[in-house]
C-alpha cells in the first residue's frame, strides 16, 4: 500500500485519501460574464499530462483537510506536498526526482483547461493473429 504524506498528519496509508483532481485552477475574476461554453470549461476541462502535475488531495479518514501534492502521474510517485494556501513547488533545473523547492510566488497566468483536440486518431491498423480456432468469431 501507498503511503500518503498529509502536511498535517504525516504519513498515512492511501485508503484514507480522495483526490480533488487538478490544484491551482482559479475561480473566474467575473462569473456573471462566462458563457455556459465558459463555465463548462471552467468545471470540466483539466489538464491531463504524463509526468508531475499538482493535484488537490483530501484527507478523509484523518484531518479532513485539504492539501495539495505534486504528483508523477507516470509512476504514480508523489513528489511533494504542500498546504492548500502555499504556492506551488517547482522542479529545479535538474529536474532530479523528488528535488523540488517552493516557488517564491504563486502559479501565474490563468488556467484555460485541457481542449479536445481536433486531429483525427489514425485508423487502427488489422491485427496479424490467425483466423483460425480460437480466432474471431
Amino acid at each position: 500500500m501507498l503511503l500518503i504524506e498529509c502536511p498535517y498528519c504525516g504519513p498515512r496509508d492511501e485508503i484514507e485519501f480522495r483526490n480533488g483532481g487538478q490544484a491551482h485552477v482559479p475561480y473566474p475574476a467575473d462569473p456573471s460574464a462566462l458563457s455556459d461554453r465558459d463555465w463548462a470549461e471552467y468545471l470540466f476541462y483539466r489538464d491531463n499530462p504524463r509526468g508531475r502535475f499538482a493535484e488537490r488531495w483530501l484527507h478523509t479518514a484523518g484531518c479532513r483537510k485539504w492539501f495539495n501534492a505534486v504528483r508523477d502521474t507516470a509512476i504514480y510517485e508523489f513528489a511533494a506536498v504542500y498546504p492548500i494556501d502555499a504556492p506551488r513547488p517547482e522542479a529545479p533545473a535538474d529536474s532530479r526526482p523528488g528535488a523540488l523547492h517552493h516557488s517564491a510566488e504563486a502559479p501565474s497566468g490563468s488556467h484555460t483547461g485541457a481542449r479536445p483536440h481536433s486531429a483525427e486518431a489514425p485508423a487502427p491498423t488489422s491485427s496479424s493473429t490467425p483466423t483460425g480456432e480460437g480466432g474471431n468469431r
